[in-house]
């Protein structure tokens, strides 16, 4: 008797005329995406809209993942290991869609002694009976039994970071906004401006010591004879002169280039000659991190170091207001702590149960809130199951609101680092938003921490007054 954790093939001498054979799947998207990466055809990805009925556009796609199937039945179980392709014949009948399961048949209709050949007929059909793919293949039996246990099919995941696609390209199709640099002298600061500016969302304004920035520009091998130049003798003079073309109006943005992130701020934050508002400053990452269904929005991981209950406050009033402009109707709101129940002795349950008790009481408003939550229980709708959470947040949270900087850093660098994500940084509750890049940022990143700033740009200019409403 056959063990069934083993596999073993059919030689040719077994194989006997009428035989056959069959396997099932069901096609899903990550299929499609990993088709795409290996075979390097465009028409996998080459589809639209996120319904389970969407079909291939082309009949190589769906005609390639068909016949893959017919591969694995020949390769794995009927002739098995040691087969080898000599050709076939296939007729694509119809389409597939995401959602349907194929189910592969092959059976054997001729033994042609002198090569080892076998001719086996091949069919698929889908859940309905229908034909999806007909035909015939030729390959050449094993003459050797083999009888082993299973190879261990490696776990592989595809990242396409399509939502910061979609994001760059939308923001991509207005004006291009007036944005002052703030020194921009090394050569990774240089590049970021130069890359918002090729793909139409921001129009360079740099500001620091002229030489310094041009030296930086041929290190990059960056062309920025179409920019504007300001020049400033230093980073804090740049940072001081970056904040007056925003409140000038020469400027619509402000872009951190090669200085730390508390002398930008130090010239943001006084009120006198500031960009302050009636709302705390507060830093937002948007995460695009793979396997997860949606953005992630976490808060704050760069500015507020220990914030306290009215400041979280303002950072999640300054994340909901992102979430809004980025499409989020009704974003849902995790407060974070190392535990889902209140307890007195840790501070950030006492603050997420006070939050949410302001969101009832309509202190806090356009979001779901709830918390405290721990980070499984609120991005995990198992996790949040297996405690019995009952909450419209737990497990489909869209912003996830931390303690303190050190858990957002933390949190949001396991993400980037050992969770493959992409994180988008910007700083809100300024008058105006301020791109804050990073030297190990990819393009992709720079370019989406732009294509947002843009969209709040753009969301303000649409929500504010007219000469007539203002009078």
């Amino acid at each position: 008797m056959s063990d069934p954790a083993m596999i073993e093939n059919h030689t040719y001498d077994e194989i006997t005329v009428g035989e056959s054979a069959s396997v099932t799947r069901t096609l899903s998207r990550e299929d499609i995406e990993l088709f795409g990466f290996v075979s390097g055809d465009a028409n996998f990805t080459d589809y639209e809209g996120d319904q389970a009925s969407e079909r291939f556009p082309h009949a190589t796609a769906h005609g390639m993942w068909s016949a893959g199937l017919i591969s694995t039945v020949l390769g794995s179980v009927l002739p098995g290991l040691g087969t080898n392709y000599v050709s076939q014949n296939l007729r694509f009948a119809r389409p597939i869609a995401i959602g349907d399961t194929i189910t592969a048949t092959v059976t054997v209709k001729e033994k042609q002694p002198a090569r080892r050949r076998v001719v086996l007929a091949c069919r698929c059909v889908n859940q309905a009976g229908e034909e999806v793919v007909t035909g015939e293949a030729e390959v050449e039996a094993p003459a050797e039994k083999v009888h082993r246990a299973p190879a261990v099919i490696p776990d592989v995941r595809i990242s396409s970071h399509d939502r910061y696609r979609k994001l760059i390209e939308r923001s991509a199709r207005g004006a291009a906004v007036a944005t002052a640099v703030v020194h921009p002298c090394s050569a990774a600061a240089i590049t970021a401006a130069v890359d918002g500016f090729e793909a139409g969302l921001i129009r360079p304004i740099l500001v620091g010591p002229e030489a310094r920035m041009r030296d930086a520009a041929r290190e990059a091998g960056k062309d920025i004879s179409a920019f504007r130049i300001v020049s400033a003798p230093h980073s804090h003079a740049a940072a001081e002169t970056a904040v007056a073309l925003i409140r000038a109006g020469e400027a619509q943005l402000l872009m951190k280039g090669s200085l730390h992130t508390d002398e930008l701020m130090g010239a943001v934050v006084p009120r006198a000659t500031g960009l302050r508002t009636e709302r705390r400053i507060s830093h937002v990452y948007i995460m695009d991190v793979p396997g997860h269904s949606s953005l992630m929005f976490i808060t704050d991981a760069a500015i507020n170091i220990e914030p306290t209950l009215d400041e979280k406050a303002d950072i999640i009033r300054n994340a909901i207001d992102l979430a809004h402009v980025l499409g989020i109707e009704t974003p849902r709101v995790a407060i974070l702590s190392a535990v889902e129940t209140v307890n007195p002795e840790i501070r950030s349950t006492l603050d997420a149960a006070a939050l949410c008790k302001m969101a009832d009481r309509g202190q806090i408003t356009g979001a779901i809130l709830d918390g405290p939550l721990a980070f499984d229980n609120a991005v995990s709708e198992a996790a949040a199951r297996e405690k019995g959470i009952v909450s419209p947040v737990a497990g489909k949270a869209d912003i996830l609101v931390v303690p303190n900087l050190e858990a957002g850093n933390m949190l949001a660098k396991q993400l980037i680092f050992l969770g493959g994500a992409d994180a988008a940084g910007i700083v809100l509750g300024a008058r105006v938003p301020i791109i804050l890049t990073s030297r190990a940022d990819s393009l992709r990143t720079r370019l989406a921490s732009c294509a947002v700033a843009v969209s709040m740009v753009r969301a303000a200019t649409m929500a504010a007054p007219g000469p007539a409403e203002a009078a």
